[in-house]
C-alpha cells in the first residue's frame, strides 16, 4: 500500500512539475525574448525552498513547496512603482501583440511539448496488442453489424488501428464528435468488409467500464498456462512447497484452463484453504495453499501467494505490434495526434457543459496521480503518452475564455483590440472574481468526482 502511494505521489509530483515548467518557461522565455523585464520565475506555489539568480541576469529563480502550479512575475505599473528607465521593459507599457504573445506563449509551449513527447513515443515505438476478435457476444451491437470471430480491425473513419489502444482511441474521437463509426475489418481468410457503428454504440465512454464489453468483443488473446515462473521466498506458495515449473491442473477439484482462471480464483479467496493438484516432473502431486489477505489500492480484500507465471514470449508472437516510426516521418504524426488530442479534449468539454456527457469525464488531482503512478511503473513510453495528454488538456483548458486563465487575459486584449482602449480595471477586476469563482467550483467538483472514483 505504501510503496503504491509512493509511486502515485512521485508519478503525479514528475508529471505536475515537468508541464508546470514547460508552461511557465513559454511565459518567460517570449517575455524575455520581447524585452520584457521578468522579476520572478517560480515553480510551485508557497514558502521557497530554494532561490537563486544567474551571472547577469536580474530575474529570480524560485523553486516552492507547493508543486501544484506555478508563476512568472513580470515588472508592471499595475503591481507597484517601476523606476522611469525600467518603464520601456514593463509588461503594460508593451504593445498589444507583444502582450498577447506573452500570454498565449504558455498554453502554447504545453501543445509544442506535447508534439515532442508524441514525437520520442513514435521514435521509440509503442507496444500493443493487435485488434483481432476472440468472441463476439450474441445478441450484441457487434454481432448486429456482422462481426465475427477471427476478424482484425484495420481502420476507422479511414485511421488505421493497429492496435487495440488505437482502436478504442479512434472510437472515442469519432463517439464524441457524434460520428457514425465506419470500421474496415478483416475476416479470418482475408477478405475486407465495411462496418458501421451508430456513434452511441457504447455511449458515454467515461460511464462504461469496459466498451468492448459494450460492444459484445472479446479480443483474441492467447491461452496462458498455469505454471508457475517465480515463487517469492516466504510466501504463502514456498510455505505450500510451490516450486517454479510447477503446473497447476486444478484447485478445490476443478480443472485449472489458463493462468487467469487459477489467479482469480486465488484472488477471490483470501484466507481459505486451496487443494491443489500439481503436475511437476511428470508426476501429480497434492498441495495445500492459504492465500493471505491484501487491501489493494481501492479498498478490496483480495487472496496472493506470491508466484508468478512462467514468461512464456513465443505465445504472444502472433499477438504484438510494435508500431514505431522514422525521426522525420513521425513529426506530422505527432502534430496530427496532438491535433485530435486538442479536438477531443474541446468536443468532451462542451458535451459536459451541454449535459451531452456525464460529469465522470473530469478527473481531479487524485485521479491524475492515480494515472501517473501507473505510467511511472508501466515504462518511459507509457509516461511520455500520459504527459502527452496531460499537457494537452493543461494547454487547451488555459486557452479558454475565462477570467484567472491565460484565455481570460486573451479575451480583454481581443476587446482592447476591438475597441481600441483596455476594458476598465472594475470590468476586469470583476471578470477575476467571477473567474475565480468558477475555477474554485470546478476544483470542487473534480475532487468530488475523485472521491466517488475511490469509493466504487
Amino acid at each position: 500500500m505504501m510503496e503504491a502511494f509512493a509511486l502515485k505521489l512521485f508519478g503525479f509530483i514528475l508529471a505536475i512539475g515537468i508541464l508546470v515548467t514547460v508552461h511557465e518557461f513559454g511565459h518567460f522565455w517570449v517575455a524575455r525574448r520581447l524585452g520584457v523585464k521578468v522579476l520572478r520565475f517560480s515553480i510551485g506555489f508557497g514558502r521557497p525552498l530554494l532561490t537563486w539568480h544567474r551571472k547577469n541576469d536580474d530575474t529570480e529563480y524560485v523553486l516552492a513547496a507547493i508543486p501544484l502550479g506555478g508563476y512568472v512575475k513580470m515588472l508592471d505599473e499595475r503591481e507597484g512603482e517601476v523606476p522611469e528607465a525600467e518603464l520601456p521593459r514593463a509588461f503594460n507599457r508593451k504593445p498589444l501583440w507583444v502582450r498577447t504573445a506573452v500570454v498565449f506563449a504558455g498554453p502554447l509551449f504545453n501543445l509544442l511539448f506535447a508534439v515532442l513527447l508524441f514525437w520520442m513515443v513514435l521514435v521509440l515505438g509503442e507496444t500493443g496488442l493487435r485488434p483481432l476478435v476472440g468472441e463476439v457476444t450474441p445478441r450484441s451491437v457487434a454481432e448486429q453489424v456482422g462481426f465475427q470471430p477471427g476478424d482484425e480491425i484495420i481502420s476507422i473513419n479511414g485511421e488505421k488501428t493497429l492496435t487495440w489502444t488505437q482502436m478504442l482511441y479512434r472510437f472515442a474521437t469519432a463517439s464524441a464528435g457524434g460520428e457514425a463509426i465506419e470500421l474496415e475489418v478483416r475476416d479470418r481468410y482475408g477478405k475486407i468488409h465495411r462496418r458501421v457503428l451508430p456513434h452511441d454504440a457504447i455511449g458515454d465512454l467515461a460511464e462504461v467500464k469496459n466498451p468492448l464489453v459494450r460492444l459484445g468483443l472479446k479480443p483474441d488473446l492467447p491461452t496462458v498456462p498455469a505454471v508457475l515462473g517465480k515463487v517469492i521466498p516466504g510466501e504463502p506458495a514456498e510455505q505450500a512447497g510451490l516450486k517454479p515449473g510447477d503446473r497447476i491442473l486444478s484447485m478445490d477439484g476443478k480443472p485449472v484452463k489458463d493462468w487467469v482462471e487459477w489467479v482469480n480464483y486465488i484472488r477471490e479467496h483470501p484466507l481459505e484453504p486451496i487443494r491443489l493438484t500439481v503436475e511437476r516432473g511428470g508426476q501429480k502431486i497434492e498441495v495445500e495453499v492459504t492465500p493471505k489477505a491484501v487491501t489493494t489500492d481501492d479498498g478490496k480484500t483480495i487472496g496472493r501467494i506470491g508466484a508468478a507465471n512462467k514468461p512464456m514470449p513465443e505465445l504472444w508472437e502472433r499477438y504484438r505490434v510494435v508500431h514505431s516510426m522514422g525521426v522525420l516521418e513521425a513529426v506530422p504524426e505527432a502534430v496530427k495526434r496532438t491535433w485530435d488530442f486538442s479536438a477531443l479534449t474541446l468536443k468532451v468539454m462542451w458535451r459536459i457543459l451541454t449535459g451531452q456527457a456525464s460529469l465522470k469525464n473530469l478527473g481531479g488531482p487524485i485521479t491524475m496521480a492515480d494515472a501517473a503512478g501507473s505510467a511511472v511503473s508501466a515504462g518511459l513510453v507509457y509516461f511520455l503518452k500520459l504527459l502527452a495528454v496531460i499537457s494537452i488538456s493543461l494547454g487547451v483548458f488555459n486557452l479558454l475564455p475565462v477570467p484567472v486563465l491565460d484565455g481570460g487575459h486573451l479575451l480583454f486584449f481581443a476587446i482592447e483590440g476591438v475597441t481600441g482602449k483596455p476594458p476598465s480595471e472594475e470590468f476586469m477586476a470583476r471578470g477575476q472574481q467571477i473567474g475565480l469563482a468558477l475555477l474554485l467550483a470546478l476544483m470542487v467538483l473534480v475532487f468530488y468526482q475523485d472521491i466517488l472514483r475511490l469509493m466504487e
